[in-house]
This record gives C-alpha cells, sequence and structure tokens, in this order.
C-alpha cells in the first residue's frame, strides 16, 4: 500500500530527526559530564550521571557485583585469580554450547572492572611501599 508523495516527505523528516537525537544525546551527556568534571562536582552526581547514561550502553558494574560475577572475594582479587575465573566462566557460557551472549558480556565486563581495580590497588601498594622504604631509610640516617 503506497502512501504517496506525503508519505514519504513524512519518512524522511521522521528519518532526519532521530539522526539528530542520535547524535545529540551523547554529545550533550558528553558535554554535562564534561562540566562536571570541570566544576569539581562530588562524586554522587557524576555517578548518578553515568547511571543515567546507561540507556546509551556506558554504565559500568559496581566492583561488589563483578566480584560476584566470578565468584571472587576482595581479598582473592589479583590478576592471576581474575583472569583464571574470567576463562572458566568465559569458556562455559560461550554461545556455541548453548551459552548466554548477555552472561558472556557480564563477565567481560566484571573482569575489566576488576582489572583496573587490581591494578589501581597494586599502584597504591607500591607506594605505600616506596613510602615506607624512604621513611625506614630516614629513620636510619638519623640513628647514625
Amino acid at each position: 500500500m503506497a502512501f504517496g508523495p506525503l508519505g514519504r516527505v513524512i519518512a524522511q523528516v521522521a528519518v532526519a530527526g532521530f539522526a539528530v537525537l542520535a547524535r545529540a544525546i551523547p554529545a550533550a551527556y558528553g558535554a554535562a559530564l564534561a562540566n562536571a568534571r570541570k566544576s569539581g562536582a562530588d562524586k554522587a552526581a557524576e555517578e548518578a550521571a553515568r547511571k543515567g547514561a546507561s540507556f546509551l550502553g556506558k554504565a559500568r558494574i559496581s566492583r561488589d557485583e563483578a566480584l560476584n560475577v566470578l565468584n571472587l572475594t576482595e581479598g582473592e582479587a589479583t590478576a592471576e585469580a581474575v583472569q583464571k575465573q574470567y576463562d572458566r566462566y568465559f569458556e562455559a557460557n560461550k554461545v556455541e554450547k548453548g551459552g548466554s551472549f548477555y552472561l558472556q558480556s557480564k563477565i567481560y565486563r566484571a573482569k575489566e572492572l576488576l582489572d583496573d581495580y587490581v591494578k589501581e590497588k597494586n599502584a597504591e601498594m607500591m607506594k605505600e611501599g616506596q613510602g615506607s622504604s624512604a621513611s625506614q631509610q630516614q629513620d636510619q640516617e638519623k640513628t647514625k
């Protein structure tokens, strides 16, 4: 059933409007996040902005949820343990074996977040280790 030239014009306007919105929404979100960072907004506001972007697919899961997905505790979260659990669960949920792409995505996002967490934790430990060794050297020099 043909709608004629009027239907075609309406369809073109609708497609053009959707294209404009598809570009404008992520740009506005990025600008709002940049403004929040510049103005020194507190973490709660920034977290709320991230959660609001979940419809854009940009939201991250929490550390607790990531630990839960990979069946780890905070004390067990080492690079090796995260990789081992990731390999185990990712392989078990392969689509070819009747697994779920959604679960694979959750597992991947959990590994991604925990890798960042482990790096931060190791960096903090290195800073503390350097700071304590420097203070030990200063103490030794004072006693001489």
